[in-house]
């Protein structure tokens, strides 16, 4: 049996969150390793193990991944969840890459400053109701299946259901405009991974506090 992957990060969301998704949907068991101090942080640059001196680091199959977007792709190409052919996975990248716009103005979020808080919030709530969302309500009714590509659940999904959760959190009414949006969200809800990894006390990540800011900027705060 082959080792579980193990996720070297903080303890928080932040860019690992959608790696964690990616494997509960999966259902594949990992193991988490927090970053809380510089040292350890200088330590896994010392030791080579971060090819950009950047976090995420994921340990699976022998590799030391490092980059998101590379650690992703991996996990959903080698766990089926990266469509059938080359067509559907240009789609799932198109939508990925949508998704990824939107959860990074969600994940700067919490390290605006108190007088940008209420316009960058503004801001989110925009760009999810008249940009992203719009586009994932027509694709679904326009599909006419259950999943954004295909007939079967992909990255797209799992990480679509990631953000409207991640905007709901700040936004709780984001959805009334999108009735495709809020099926495609309780269809997902019910998936027994999803399901499970929504529960209290799985390895999903609570929003970001002014504790997990603080330990984000010391640890990659400059010597």
């Amino acid at each position: 049996m082959s080792e579980k992957p193990r996720l070297i990060y903080f303890n928080g969301r932040g860019r690992m969150e959608s790696v964690r998704w990616l494997l509960a949907a999966a259902r594949v068991e990992f193991e988490e390793i927090f970053l809380d101090t510089r040292e350890q942080y200088v330590k896994l640059i010392k030791d080579g193990s971060l090819m950009f001196q950047q976090v995420p680091l994921v340990e699976i199959d022998g590799m030391k991944m490092v980059q998101t977007r590379a650690i992703l792709s991996y996990i959903a190409g080698k766990y089926n969840l990266y469509g059938k052919d080359l067509k559907e996975r240009a789609f799932i990248d198109m939508y990925v890459e949508g998704i990824t716009d939107l959860m990074h103005m969600i994940l700067m979020f919490p390290f605006s400053p108190p007088e940008a808080k209420e316009k960058n919030l503004a801001l989110i709530t925009e760009r999810a109701t008249h940009r992203y969302f719009p586009v994932f309500e027509k694709a679904l009714k326009q599909h006419g299946q259950d999943f954004l590509v295909g007939n079967q659940v992909s990255w797209a999904d799992i990480q679509l259901m990631e953000v409207i959760l991640a905007v709901e959190e700040k936004t709780p009414a984001v959805l009334s405009a999108f009735p495709q949006l809020q099926a495609f969200k309780t269809r997902m809800s019910n998936m027994p991974a999803i399901k499970k990894f929504l529960q209290p006390g799985s390895p999903r990540k609570p929003p970001p506090d002014d504790h997990y800011v603080s330990t984000v900027l010391k640890v990659l705060a400059e010597e």
